[in-house]
C-alpha cells in the first residue's frame, strides 16, 4: 500500500514539474543573417552598389528641388509672382517625381534583397542551424523578427541572431 501511494505521489509530482516547464522563445533577424553571411558575395556587393546609386540620384534630385525653392523665395521677395508660380509648379512636379522614384527603386532593391536570401541551399543551412541552436539551448519557438509583425517587444537576451551568424560562419570555415 505504501509503495502504491509513493508511486502515485511520484507520478503526480513528475506531472506537476512537467506542467510548470516554461516555454522558451527566441527571435532571429534573418535579413541581418543573410547580409552578414553573404556580405562577401558578388551579388550582395552589386546590391549595395545599386542602393548607393539610388541614394546618389535621390540626393541629386533633392538638391535640385532645394535650388528651385530658393529661387522661388527670391522671386517672391522681388515681387515676381509669375516666376514664383512657375517655380512652385516645378517644385511640385519634381517632388512627386522624387517620391515616385523612391517608391519604385525601393521596391526594386527590396525585391533584389529578397532574391539574395532565397537560395535554397543557404536557406536550408540557416534553418538547420536554427534548429540546432533551438534544440541545444532549449528553445521551443524561434520567431522571425522582421517577418512577424506580432512582435511588439522582446528582450535582447532572446535574440540569437549573432549566435546564428557566428555558427554559420564557423561552419563555412571562414
Amino acid at each position: 500500500m505504501k509503495k502504491r501511494v509513493f508511486v502515485t505521489c511520484f507520478l503526480c509530482f513528475g506531472a506537476l514539474i512537467q506542467a510548470q516547464q516554461l516555454t522558451r522563445f527566441a527571435v532571429v533577424d534573418l535579413s541581418r543573417v543573410y547580409m552578414a553571411f553573404l556580405r562577401d558575395s558578388r551579388a550582395v556587393r552589386e546590391w549595395e552598389d545599386a542602393k548607393a546609386q539610388v541614394q546618389q540620384e535621390m540626393d541629386r534630385r533633392y538638391a535640385e528641388i532645394q535650388d528651385l525653392q530658393s529661387r522661388k523665395v527670391n522671386a517672391e521677395i522681388q515681387g515676381n509672382e509669375e516666376e514664383a508660380l512657375m517655380l512652385e509648379s516645378q517644385i511640385y512636379r519634381r517632388t512627386e517625381a522624387l517620391r515616385e522614384y523612391y517608391q519604385v527603386k525601393n521596391a526594386e532593391l527590396e525585391d533584389r534583397k529578397n532574391k539574395l536570401s532565397q537560395s535554397d541551399s543557404f536557406l536550408e543551412q540557416v534553418y538547420d542551424e536554427i534548429r540546432f541552436i533551438a534544440e541545444s539551448e532549449g528553445y521551443s519557438t524561434i520567431l522571425s523578427l522582421k517577418e512577424n509583425s506580432g512582435i511588439l517587444w522582446y528582450s535582447p537576451t532572446v535574440d540569437i541572431t549573432d549566435k546564428l551568424i557566428q555558427n554559420l560562419i564557423s561552419k563555412a570555415g571562414r
